[in-house]
C-alpha cells in the first residue's frame, strides 16, 4: 500500500488493523561512471515498493535527499545538512505518528545516512523519555542490501570487485528499475581504488577520481538487479515482519 497513491480514507482503514510503515531513504549523489545520480533512492524504493506489495504493510513516499556533503565535488550531487535531514526525519515520524504509525521501518540506500538518521531517531526517543511525547514510536533503519540473501549473491556476481561505493550491486538494481536509464561507460581502472578514510568534498574527488570506491560496476546488468532485487525483497519482509514482532 504506497500511501502517495492511496486516499485519506485508505489510509485510515489500514491503520484499524495495522500501525507499521516503511519509508524508503536514499540520497542524491554521483554514482561513478554509469552509475545514476538517484541511484541509492531508487534502489530503496524498489525495494520497498516490493515488500508492500509483498505483504500488503504502507510505503510512504520515498525521501530522496540525504547526507551527502562529500559527494558535491561531482556535478550534480546534493545534500542536506546532518542537522537538516534530522529534522527532516523527525517531521515525517511525528506527523505519521499523528495518525496512529508506530512502526516505522526505513529501508535505507545510503550510507553517509547512517550516523544522522540514526541521531533522529535518538532525538524522537529523548522527546518521550524526556516527557515531552506520550506517543510510543519505534524506529529501525537497514539497507536494503544487508539481508542474508543479498549479501551471498552479491558475493556470487562480484566477487571481490563489489566495492563500497557506485558497487556492481546497486548499479544492477537501479538498471533493473529504471531499464530506460542504463548507461554504459568505460572504467579505467577497472576495480577502484580504495582508502581507509575520507572527509570533505575536495578531499573525496582528490581520492576518487570517477567516484567509485573499491569497485567494478561493468559488471551490472538488470537480470543481475532481477536476481538482487527478489533476494533483498525475500530479506526485508523477513526484517519488517520481525521489526513488528519486536
Amino acid at each position: 500500500m504506497q500511501l502517495a497513491l492511496s486516499t485519506w480514507q485508505e489510509v485510515e482503514d489500514y491503520l484499524r488493523t495495522q500501525s507499521g510503515v516503511i519509508v524508503p531513504i536514499g540520497s542524491v549523489e554521483q554514482h561513478g561512471p554509469n552509475g545514476l545520480i538517484g541511484t541509492d533512492h531508487l534502489c530503496a524504493e524498489v525495494v520497498a515498493k516490493g515488500v508492500g506489495d509483498r505483504i500488503g504493510c504502507a510505503v510512504a513516499p520515498t525521501l530522496a535527499y540525504g547526507m551527502s556533503q562529500h559527494h558535491l565535488g561531482f556535478t550534480g550531487s546534493a545534500t542536506l545538512r546532518p542537522s537538516t535531514l534530522m529534522l527532516v526525519v523527525r517531521d515525517v515520524v511525528q506527523s505519521l505518528a499523528v495518525h496512529g504509525f508506530r512502526r516505522f521501518f526505513f529501508i535505507n540506500g545510503h550510507g553517509g545516512n547512517v550516523a544522522t538518521v540514526t541521531a533522529a531517531f535518538d532525538e524522537i526517543y529523548a522527546e518521550m523519555s524526556l516527557g515531552r511525547s506520550e506517543v510510543p514510536v519505534r524506529c529501525r533503519m537497514t539497507f536494503w542490501s544487508s539481508g542474508p540473501r543479498g549479501k551471498v549473491l552479491a558475493e556470487e556476481l562480484y566477487a571481490g570487485v563489489n566495492g563500497h561505493h557506485a558497487t556492481a550491486s546497486e548499479v544492477s538494481l537501479a538498471q533493473y528499475y529504471q531499464p530506460g536509464a542504463i548507461k554504459h561507460a568505460q572504467m579505467t581502472p577497472k576495480v577502484a581504488p580504495t582508502a581507509p578514510q575520507f572527509f570533505e568534498a575536495a578531499d573525496y574527488r582528490a581520492r576518487f577520481a570517477d567516484g567509485r570506491i573499491g569497485s567494478d560496476p561493468s559488471l551490472s546488468s538488470p537480470e543481475h538487479g532481477k536476481r538482487l532485487y527478489d533476494a533483498a525483497v525475500d530479506d526485508m519482509v523477513e526484517a519488517y515482519q520481525a521489526f513488528m514482532a519486536y
